[in-house]
């Protein structure tokens, strides 16, 4: 073979070598879960996202929840530890500090009891990919916290589906070293005109309502957050402003919290939250979170 056709036959082979790599996708990610303490999960590159510093606040000062926060710590404790423990939903009012509570109380346990104890966020999109997830996880010798944040299902959705199968685990059952929390303002993930109209559509309704529903069933604990009292929501103050030194006399700090209160809306943890944002701001104040 003369050297022109050599060349044009290896340019060719490079460009079919090259086309299939395009159509191979990316190659897996190399995961280093030393990395980090948290992680968000990424499937296209089966890749465990490192993230240094996560976006989170001291256990002690979430107040208001206190019996929930309880049962939370108490839950993940057992699990960090190895022992039976349950999937959690954490479901109920705006801003009450569902998936901050997650946040801390994994920093907490994980200071305490376990520091291979890792926290992986995954996308609501992302549910359908979580058995290949739970694949790459079960051979770990590390502890899983999989933490999905306001999470719900809208009509024709059929993601659940998949949450569903991971959170029983199939034929395998669900991996040793793996829980689920999962946050939403919806006991039962999916919307109440959802179920309404799967009722009034179905052959047979009561089984048609009981596929939705069941969702949650999968969720061992339910844990419920309600508003908050003026009690509570000044105590959550009270505790952020010793935390980051604002100095501000007592009664024109409860002043100024209920007015922010009452311009927006009503009272949470996260209304409290963005009021010491402000005070902070105002005089100046750094607020490092843990």
């Amino acid at each position: 073979m003369d050297e022109g056709k050599l060349d044009l036959l290896l340019k060719e082979l490079r460009r079919l070598a090259e086309a299939t790599e395009r159509l191979a996708g990316p190659a897996p990610a190399e995961n280093d879960l030393s990395a980090a303490d948290c992680f968000v999960w990424s499937p296209a590159t089966r890749f465990l996202q490192p993230v240094p510093r996560p976006n989170r606040i001291a256990l002690k000062l979430i107040r208001g929840v206190d019996h929930v926060r309880d049962i939370l710590h108490e839950n993940t404790i057992r699990f960090a530890e190895g022992f039976a423990a349950n999937n959690v939903l954490l479901w109920g009012a705006r801003g009450m500090g569902k998936s901050s509570l997650v946040k801390s109380v994994h920093a907490d346990v994980r200071s305490a009891v376990a520091p291979d104890l890792k926290l992986v966020e995954v996308h609501r999109e992302d549910i359908s990919t979580l058995p290949a997830f739970l694949d790459i996880l079960k051979s770990r010798p590390e502890r899983f916290i999989l933490f999905c944040d306001d999470l719900s299902f809208d009509h024709d959705d059929t993601a659940y589906k998949s949450l569903k199968a991971a959170l029983d685990g199939g034929v395998e059952g669900r991996p040793d070293n793996v829980v689920f929390y999962a946050t939403s303002n919806r006991r039962h993930l999916l919307p109440r005109n959802m179920i309404e109209n799967e009722q009034s559509t179905a052959i047979n309704p009561s089984e048609a309502v009981e596929e939705k529903v069941s969702l949650s069933d999968r969720f061992g604990l339910w844990l419920g957050f309600h508003k908050c009292s003026q009690d509570d929501y000044l105590a959550m103050i009270d505790g952020y402003a010793a935390h980051y030194a604002l100095e501000l006399a007592p009664d024109e700090l409860h002043r100024e919290a209920l007015e922010w209160a009452t311009t927006r809306g009503g009272r949470s943890g996260r209304v409290a939250w963005q009021y010491i944002q402000d005070l902070a701001g105002r005089q100046r104040k750094p607020m490092n979170r843990d």
